[in-house]
């Protein structure tokens, strides 16, 4: 493609890398990005991959902006406090980078709109903050054969990790790790628990790194790989994780064939 001269400016640090250049930032310009929850892990990874010219960026949240919010969620500002996170997400993405297509979704991910709303774009972003949406993105991607890079906090921990069980071979999915949600109340949102503010920038800008990376086709997936940050202790590990041939979702004799069993978890 063409590259404007502006863009050659914009985008000059990612061209003279040799791994990027201008046919790896041409993909990123063609890419399509869907980030479930514009919050505290949304925030940095949607203006991430709007600096770094990832072309459509879909953004999936029913929530409005408020002051506690502003802690870690540096996409808003106190001047848009009651306005809808689609919305204030869009208009920070816009002073960034006019030429992203920035796609807003002012709904939550359900059983009955997920497939729909992953359906046209190349990698999924969960920054969701809550298991009900987890395991639902994570089922959604299995049976629609989409990338899935998904990170979490709480406290001064984050995970990370990629998912591409459609694979098959080495690639588990979310249930290799986390068989099944845990009992309501046993482990607290961060509204209960607390997060450290720069936590959500740290974690969410290592998914951006990942998105990136799996647009380019360069560098080492994390897929079959889990990276966990605690912050106290400034302790980076990075855990092998292997497809457990029991899984009920991508293993050898699965149970769940498609997403009907989100809809009965949500019917009782």
């Amino acid at each position: 493609m063409e590259f404007t001269e502006e863009q050659i400016e914009r985008y000059a640090r990612h061209i003279v890398l040799p791994e990027v250049g201008g046919i790896g930032q041409a993909k990123l310009l063609d890419a399509r990005v869907l980030i479930i929850g514009a919050g505290g892990l949304g925030s940095p990874l949607l203006m991430y991959l709007a600096a770094a010219g990832v072309g459509t960026i879909g953004i999936v949240d029913d929530d409005t902006v408020s002051l506690s919010n502003l802690q870690r969620q540096i996409a808003h500002s106190t001047s848009r406090i009651g306005i809808s996170k689609t919305a204030s997400a869009k208009e920070t993405i816009a002073a960034l980078n006019p030429d992203i297509n920035v796609v807003p979704y002012e709904m939550r991910a359900t059983v009955d709109n997920v497939l729909d709303l992953i359906a046209d774009y190349d990698v999924i972003a969960d920054g969701s903050d809550n298991f009900n949406t987890r395991f639902l993105i994570n089922d959604a991607c299995m049976f629609a054969h989409k990338t899935l890079v998904s990170a979490s906090l709480l406290r001064f921990d984050g995970q990370l990790s990629t998912f591409k069980a459609h694979l098959g071979d080495d690639h588990p999915c979310y249930r290799c790790i986390y068989r099944e949600q845990p009992p309501p109340g046993l482990i607290p949102s961060c509204a209960e628990g607390g997060v450290l503010g720069a936590l959500a920038g740290a974690m969410g800008s290592l998914q951006a790194t990942e998105i990136v990376k799996e647009i380019l086709g360069v560098g080492d997936s994390l897929s079959g790989w889990l990276v966990i940050y605690d912050a106290l202790g400034t302790n980076w590990r990075k855990v092998r994780v292997k497809p457990d041939p029991s899984c009920p979702l991508c293993g050898t004799n699965p149970t769940i064939h498609d997403l009907s069993i989100h809809a009965q978890k949500n019917s009782t």
